[in-house]
């Protein structure tokens, strides 16, 4: 991409998605993310109801009676975003392909967090980890992760999911809150490791997908190409068997991930490429 086209893009998206997290996601953001971590602050004496695993042990038996610690909420957040670049998200049918919604999905969330002066992150990965950001704060440092999510040319194509969510695990010390950003077309199992994650971390999935993934048109034979492993196969879309075929496989494939993301503790949206994203954000907002 020409340096000059890269820079009209990043200004459009930065128009749209800054507009969008000021008048809309400020307030919501904030309740839904704000103050989940917890900070000493001080400690005093026990009261009656008081959770006894509060107790701190060493000034109840230096004063010879129970004092509890008092923890305050963490106003400061890091959000990491966690940004899914295979070469399946560069398929799209309608408004956008799904490597366009997953960018501004992603810069809408880092104007959000920037208004509440969090550090902003981010993790590129496909079947390994492409890139990472360290957190910060600032404007600049917003713009400059929105440009690499449009110029950034990543080495892979496939997709493990598991492989972001261990980074996440090992590499942040800090308690986060991660915003998990794919298209989900993962064949592996990778809910041990987001399990995990989402225990030390604070993780929110966020799947992006086309419509023609979930229901075939029927226009008759269709050359289809698979952008992770490079593999044509011919499909006769004016079959109803083939369309049922593949309406049942989505519909396998969306019980798979709910159940994944329940059992992991993980809050999930899905939004449509040719849907408007906002909506969803405000409902997955609205499961905090």
């Amino acid at each position: 991409m020409e340096t000059s086209d890269l820079i009209k893009k990043v200004r459009k998206i930065e128009i749209k998605t800054r507009g969008l997290s000021h008048n809309i996601f400020a307030g919501e953001y904030h309740s839904a993310f704000k103050g989940r971590g917890m900070s000493f602050s001080e400690v005093r004496e026990y009261q009656y109801g008081d959770d006894i695993r509060d107790i701190d042990w060493n000034v109840t038996a230096r004063f010879n009676k129970p004092y509890v610690k008092v923890f305050e909420e963490e106003r400061e957040l890091t959000v990491m975003l966690v940004v899914d670049l295979s070469a399946s998200l560069d398929f799209g049918t309608v408004k956008q392909t799904k490597r366009e919604m997953v960018t501004e999905i992603a810069a809408t969330l880092a104007f959000a967090a920037i208004q509440n002066n969090d550090k902003i992150g981010a993790i590129f990965f496909t079947d390994k980890i492409e890139k990472f950001i360290p957190p910060k704060k600032g404007s600049k440092h917003i713009l400059y992760i929105i440009r690499e999510l449009l110029g950034f040319n990543p080495e892979n194509k496939g997709t493990d999911i598991s492989v972001p969510l261990q980074f996440l695990t090992n590499a942040l010390k800090k308690r986060c809150t991660a915003f998990l950003i794919s298209d989900f077309v993962d064949s592996n199992d990778f809910r041990n490791a987001m399990t995990i994650a989402n225990r030390k971390h604070d993780v929110a999935a966020i799947k992006v997908y086309d419509r023609r993934l979930a229901e075939l048109p029927d226009v008759g034979l269709v050359k289809m190409y698979d952008a992770e492993t490079g593999n044509e196969v011919l499909v006769d879309t004016s079959s109803s068997k083939v369309r049922n075929a593949q309406k049942e496989w989505w519909r396998q494939q969306c019980e798979r991930l709910d159940e994944m993301f329940k059992k992991s503790g993980v809050d999930s949206v899905s939004v449509r490429t040719d849907q408007d994203y906002v909506k969803a954000l405000m409902n997955l907002f609205a499961q905090r």
